[in-house]
């Protein structure tokens, strides 16, 4: 597959600026992969696609506030930082972006916070935009991640940062949150409310939780044409044996099996068996999935609409087939669903 059949307009306008009012209430395109038959849902229906003892994988991570403004060091210029991930703990280092990169080279100091209350080191250049800092706090860890984060913001996508400020602490992260790693939400798992787990619950479906700390390297720009020269960036990921053994249990009695997001898809497809099983797993994944990859663990994908030459489109048409997802797009945009982080959602049913 060649970055440029990944390519399709999209008015600006599809672009979400805003969470729909109730987390269920986005609109639902239901593509079924063996007809390309497409339907008209809202995603509080989800369920009726879905029956007792089938079950739904969902990412539990937790979006940190990974966004501090801070000043350099004699020029006082303004610096935005961006943590990536947690180096080492005992040494308070951090992989970061900054920007603007180019102000910023070894040996300068950053200083953040009301009178300079965090002060960080920049000790290596990581790429053209990433730096590793050390942070240099004095108290205990718990009470340097504590000040670091309260110092941070959520780190909303630029389209709808200024929009949504009120809304930064609940809506952008999901109600399966656990466990801070992320930098970005899992888009998918935004639309589940309180009120359908309930319904969920009383219709049998199960809920398997699974830990995929989201970086950047899914919305990062493919430079390559040819896909298969592309590397993606590796994201921490965590399978539980509780997980595990709920999903082989259900493929066992011939049940569904729906990944809840293409991070999701893509940490599923991180570790299975010869025989298609789940396998507990904890590490990393750098695995990038595009067509004619055949997917193997899940039989239907929650995915959002996402942007133009996206690896999260190519990952969607991994599980969903090529063409059928691409029309299924351009349905999407005839009929002006939403895009993006708070757009509307697409089913693909592989049964």
């Amino acid at each position: 597959m060649k970055l440029s059949q990944f390519d399709f307009k999209l008015p600006p306008e599809l672009i979400a600026k805003y969470p729909a009012k109730h987390r269920d209430e986005s609109r639902l395109l239901v593509l079924r992969k063996k007809t390309g038959e497409i339907e008209h849902e809202i995603f509080k229906n989800v369920l009726k696609y879905f029956d007792e003892h089938d079950v739904m994988v969902v990412n539990n991570t937790k979006v940190m506030p990974a966004r501090l403004y801070g000043n350099k060091e004699k020029t006082g210029a303004e610096i935005e930082v961006f943590l990536l991930r947690e180096l080492s703990q005992e040494q308070r280092l951090w992989d970061v972006l900054v920007d603007p990169a180019r102000k910023i080279r070894i040996g300068n100091k950053l200083y953040f916070g009301n009178n300079d209350a965090m002060i960080a080191e920049v000790i290596d250049n990581t790429t053209s935009r990433g730096r590793t800092l050390r942070f240099l706090y004095d108290g205990t860890y718990e009470e340097f991640k504590t000040a670091l984060f309260k110092m941070g913001e959520t780190p909303l996508p630029r389209w709808v940062r200024k929009k949504v400020e009120s809304l930064d602490n609940e809506r952008y992260q999901t109600i399966f949150a656990k466990h801070e790693g992320a930098v970005t939400a899992p888009y998918a798992g935004l639309h589940f409310s309180r009120e359908l787990l309930k319904r969920m619950e009383i219709k049998g479906v199960n809920l398997a939780e699974i830990t995929i700390h989201m970086g950047l390297g899914a919305f990062r720009e493919i430079d390559v044409e040819d896909l298969s020269k592309h590397k993606m960036d590796s994201e921490q990921i965590i399978i539980s044996e509780d997980a595990e053994l709920m999903v082989n249990r259900a493929k066992d009695a011939g049940k569904k099996i729906c990944a809840v997001g293409t991070t999701v898809l893509r940490a599923l497809e991180s570790s299975y068996t010869t025989q298609g099983y789940l396998r507990s797993f904890e590490g990393w994944t750098n695995k990038f999935m595009f067509p004619p990859y055949e997917c193997v663990v899940p039989d239907a994908l929650i995915s959002n609409f996402h942007h133009p030459l996206s690896t999260l489109v190519m990952a969607t048409t991994a599980f969903g087939g090529y063409a059928a997802v691409m029309d299924a797009y351009q349905t999407a945009i005839k009929e002006k669903y939403k895009f993006g982080v708070y757009g509307d959602a697409l089913l693909v049913l592989n049964f």
